[in-house]
């Protein structure tokens, strides 16, 4: 027989529970009438009970029983309050849990550093100095005189002084892969990289008909020898090379590569794409392969991985004043321009060293990340202190794929080696980005949940999922 009855009047539908003597106190017989009733749909998510008063005249109980019993009830999440319109059943709480994800590579927020202040400021600053018609309207020229100048600032720590009209600005890095892929290759031509690279070149190379030719690497990036056999072999319409904190492999390039690459890029006549994001993260990096074959080489810096995702401005040093032009039409095609708000917060940021500030507090806190995951992956952690990911190699008993779907049901997102493969897969590893994650402590939570996964063989895993 059901604990509880409805009874319906004209106003309002009254709920009324069974009570008996015998079973315990009597407010939480209320309780617990109610919590039946939610379950077995007698009473749904939002219909309205009666008021204590009324209930308690109804049970022939005091007021004050009643009022334990809806206290309850609502520690219990069954019922909420809705002021002066009476009480209702609640709608049932979701446990929603936030994925940790260790997956994107963003820059981490600087602490010590108010953006929204910055923010406002930067947006202030530029509203009061520009012509608001201009930053609502086309620009068609890689950038204003303004930002071209902010690109060569930018660009200064790694070239020094620097001809403006050499800069293009783009909205964002793989914007400016796809523009170069577009301006600098035909259909059908072959792109070099090495065997683990950033996944946006492959994305774009295979969406215009180009093929990624992977180019062996070792621990100091793409073997020159293998290059320049690739080179002849395949005569290729690009290298495409991310010498610095490679994404995903964290190795920076020793100067003396660099200077190899760029003299066989020479010889072969072939254009390298140096994709640079994290130079200025780095410590002590060495000169950009653009100093060493400024002729042949292309170079990308963006705001977005060392500053905010946000920011979708990057800077395309490009020499050649046809190949420039050439640039500037395929970009057109698909990406027109930066959004002139957007530029111009850029420039502003630049021009008056907030960009530097805010570059600054990124770059300790990446390293405090660093530091963090050094200590708790212990003898796995084989990152350089620096930069905005990790490449950490699996043991034999884990695969990528396989650790990466284990982690994600532990609430953890990982990149696999997969994604990174330009080729067949020849590292079993996975990204960890340190940067995504806001929170220190859930970053830390994140790094141990993954400690203890990688500790456990698969088949232990499995046991304890079932």
């Amino acid at each position: 027989m059901s604990q509880l009855k409805t009874i319906q009047d004209e106003h309002l539908p009254i709920w009324m529970p069974r009570l008996a003597g015998n079973r315990g106190p009597r407010f939480l017989q209320i309780a617990d009438a109610l919590q039946a009733a939610v379950a077995d749909g007698s009473l749904t998510p939002g219909d309205r009970l009666p008021t204590q008063r009324q209930l308690a005249a109804q049970l022939d109980v005091d007021l004050t029983t009643i009022t334990r019993a809806y206290d309850e009830a609502r520690r219990r999440n069954l019922l909420e309050g809705r002021g002066a319109r009476g009480t209702y059943v609640a709608a049932p709480k979701v446990e929603l849990t936030a994925i940790l994800d260790l997956s994107m590579n963003t820059p981490p927020p600087p602490d010590g550093v108010d953006f929204d202040d910055m923010l406002k400021q930067g947006l202030s600053q530029v509203l009061m100095r520009a012509d608001n018609e201009l930053l609502m309207t086309y620009h068609l020229g890689g950038g204003s005189d303004s930002d071209r100048k902010a690109g060569a600032k930018w660009l200064a720590p790694m070239f020094g002084h620097l001809d403006s009209q050499q800069v293009v600005v783009c909205p964002g890095a793989q914007a400016a892969i796809a523009a170069l892929i577009l301006a600098l290759t035909e259909p059908g031509d072959v792109i070099l990289a090495e065997p683990s690279s950033y996944p946006g070149l492959r994305a774009a190379a295979t969406q215009f008909g180009r093929h990624i030719i992977a180019v062996e690497a070792d621990r100091h990036g793409m073997v020159p020898e293998r290059l320049e056999e690739a080179c002849r072999q395949h005569k290729p319409g690009l290298v495409y090379l991310n010498p610095t904190l490679q994404n995903p492999t964290a190795i920076t390039m020793p100067e003396g590569r660099r200077s190899e690459l760029a003299s066989i890029a020479k010889r072969c006549n072939v254009r390298i794409v140096e994709d640079d994001p994290y130079w200025l993260l780095a410590d002590a990096p060495p000169p950009p392969i653009a100093t060493f074959a400024p002729e042949q080489v292309v170079y990308i810096s963006t705001l977005s991985k060392c500053l905010t995702p946000g920011l979708r401005v990057a800077f395309v040093l490009i020499r050649d004043p046809h190949e420039r032009e050439r640039f500037l039409v395929a970009l057109r095609s698909f990406a027109l321009m930066v959004a002139p708000l957007t530029a111009a917060l850029a420039t502003q940021w630049i021009l008056d060293g907030s960009a530097d500030g805010l570059m600054e507090g990124v770059r300790k806190e990446a390293r405090l990340r660093h530091r963090m995951a050094r200590d708790i992956l212990a003898g796995r952690y084989s990152g350089f202190g620096d930069g905005l990911h990790v490449w950490l190699e699996l043991p034999a008993y884990w695969n990528s794929l396989q650790l990466a779907r284990a982690a994600a049901s532990s609430g953890i997102a990982v990149t696999p080696a997969e994604a990174f493969a330009t080729g067949s897969v020849s590292v079993n590893a996975i990204r960890i980005s340190l940067g995504c994650i806001k929170d220190r402590g859930r970053l830390q939570a994140g790094l141990q949940r993954l400690s203890h996964l990688l500790a456990r063989r698969p088949e232990s895993f499995s046991a304890a999922v079932v």
